[in-house]
């Protein structure tokens, strides 16, 4: 299995971050999670199978067709709460500081502005440079975006991370895979807003689990 590395110090860190949260129910349901994911166009991470005569090895329809790695692919932003899916962004090209709070203008205020306790919501992301670059955070204090405080290293405890797999799978199930990178972007909006709420509310309900999970670990990497 690969885990991101975690170093004595920040193993600290997330145990101290889970038991100071290992009280928390309904607190999870105002959390705005949030990430960036890249989807690439004939990914072959997982093992496919497909019933065959030796000689078809090199048939077309028995070939899982690849590109190189990163050059065909859409990265995206999307966000969502217990209470519904936020928006989900294309990102093109290497993305600022700037940039990301044009994201965070342009979609995400829009989005907390239509939750009912956007009062006591607090915005989730990570400790990617663009999002704790100093002009990032003197935005986010201006709007009075509440940032949940994240350790490093620890995208278990981020349920989007499930729910980008979701996603991974309902396109990989798409007949035909997309052909071109606007192909698959157009497949990603269209299923992402068709994940049944189930679904991410449930993940939202696995957080005490998860909590559980890195206070068993002593704040090494989960199963999650």
């Amino acid at each position: 299995m690969r885990k991101p590395l975690v170093t004595k110090k920040n193993q600290v860190k997330r145990l101290n971050w889970a038991k100071e949260r290992q009280k928390w129910d309904d607190e999870w349901s105002d959390i705005i999670w949030s990430d960036e994911s890249k989807f690439e166009l004939f990914r072959g991470d997982g093992r496919r199978w497909v019933w065959r005569r030796p000689h078809e090895k090199y048939d077309v329809k028995c070939l899982i067709p690849t590109t190189k790695s990163g050059q065909d692919g859409v990265m995206v932003w999307g966000c969502f709460t217990k209470h519904g899916l936020g928006p989900l962004v294309r990102l093109d090209g290497k993305i600022t500081a700037k940039e990301y709070i044009t994201v965070l203008q342009n979609h995400l205020i829009p989005y907390m502005n239509t939750l009912e306790n956007k009062e006591n919501v607090k915005f989730q992301e990570d400790n990617a440079p663009i999002h704790t670059a100093r002009i990032a955070k003197k935005w986010k204090d201006e709007n009075n975006v509440i940032s949940l405080p994240w350790p490093a290293q620890s995208p278990d405890m981020n349920p989007i991370e499930h729910l980008w797999d979701e996603l991974e799978r309902r396109i990989r199930s798409c007949k035909p895979l997309p052909k071109s990178k606007e192909d698959l972007w157009q497949m990603l909006q269209k299923e992402w807003y068709n994940i049944d709420a189930n679904v991410y509310q449930n993940l939202v309900d696995s957080m005490p689990r998860r909590i559980a999970a890195v206070m068993q670990s002593k704040g090494n990497p989960t199963k999650y």
